[in-house]
């Protein structure tokens, strides 16, 4: 499981909500803690209402500082200032990813709406594109229950698809859902012909009629997958559960989180952002858009389509 965790911050309160997920993480899991902060070039004096770290000198203080914080006592904290100016952020924690080996990263979604869509695909979803390390999205702690507050995570959802190789997060779900002694929810969402894009959009368009019974056959074929990847992941002690849905799957995903005040979803990403991830309909973009609970996003590598 994880051994590393690597938080970036940039000074502001809003990035230290990353600090209470990951230091409960790490709490549980015995693993060490990394605090990194890069000089950014040109930064401005102002990031989230609050003065930006510019020098190496404040940025080894506040480190320092942050490494004490509450949430983090008692536990393994190294901390690692880049004292180079960077002028791309999200390529120098990928950078350092190398470097330090983290086994995840957790970082804050900082802003709203659109805000925090553009945000997410400059710096988190990037960093998952350009390297493998998991990465764990959380949000402002005025977004999130107590609970969630707290870092506590008790019930993980995991939407998987049937297909192997995007599958990779199943292990990681599964392996976090031991060693935190929480439920797990596999969910499999099967999209109704309105819901296509793409050229299975395109095909739906042409041939509704087969389209339509092709995807009732994959609802049907969908539970008992699932029943079979449950009951091989109950013999290993975990408390998993599964549930097949219909529809639009980053509306099903988000709707399932909220309906079982889950605490944290998993899923595999090939890591599109940005306007590519728009128009290609990318499932972890829209979810990390719209979701307010952590979200952990395994990458999964460029698709050959």
């Amino acid at each position: 499981m994880f051994r590393h965790i690597l938080v970036p911050l940039d000074g502001s309160r809003l990035a230290e909500s990353a600090l209470a997920t990951a230091g409960w993480l790490a709490r549980k899991l015995g693993a060490q803690l990394t605090l990194l902060h890069l000089i950014e070039r040109n930064a401005p004096s102002i990031v989230h209402s609050e003065r930006h770290l510019v020098s190496a000198e404040e940025a080894t203080k506040y480190l320092d500082e942050t490494s004490r914080a509450p949430a983090l006592s008692g536990l393994r904290v190294a901390t690692h200032v880049h004292e180079v100016e960077v002028s791309d952020v999200a390529r120098s924690i990928f950078e350092h990813s190398a470097e330090l080996a983290p086994d995840l990263i957790v970082m804050c979604a900082h802003g709203t709406g659109g805000v925090r869509r553009l945000l997410f695909g400059v710096i988190a979803q990037q960093v998952i594109t350009l390297g493998k390390t998991p990465v764990l999205i959380v949000y402002p702690a005025s977004e999130r229950r107590k609970a969630e507050e707290a870092g506590e995570i008790r019930s993980i959802i995991a939407p998987i698809d049937g297909v192997v190789d995007h599958e990779r997060s199943l292990p990681i779900a599964a392996g976090l859902a031991k060693a935190l002694r929480c439920r797990l929810r596999l969910l499999m969402v099967v999209p109704k012909i309105k819901d296509l894009t793409g050229s299975e959009g395109a095909v739906s368009f042409m041939l509704p009629g087969s389209t339509r019974i092709e995807l009732e056959m994959e609802s049907a074929d969908a539970r008992g997958y699932l029943d079979r990847r449950a009951k091989d992941l109950a013999k290993t002690g975990i408390a998993v559960e599964a549930e097949t849905s219909r529809g639009d799957p980053a509306h099903a995903i988000i709707s399932a989180a909220r309906r079982l005040s889950s605490d944290l979803v998993i899923m595999g990403t090939h890591g599109r952002a940005g306007t590519e991830a728009f128009w290609e309909g990318s499932v972890a973009a829209e979810v990390a858009a719209r979701i307010r609970i952590p979200l952990l996003l395994v990458p999964l590598g460029k698709r050959d389509d």
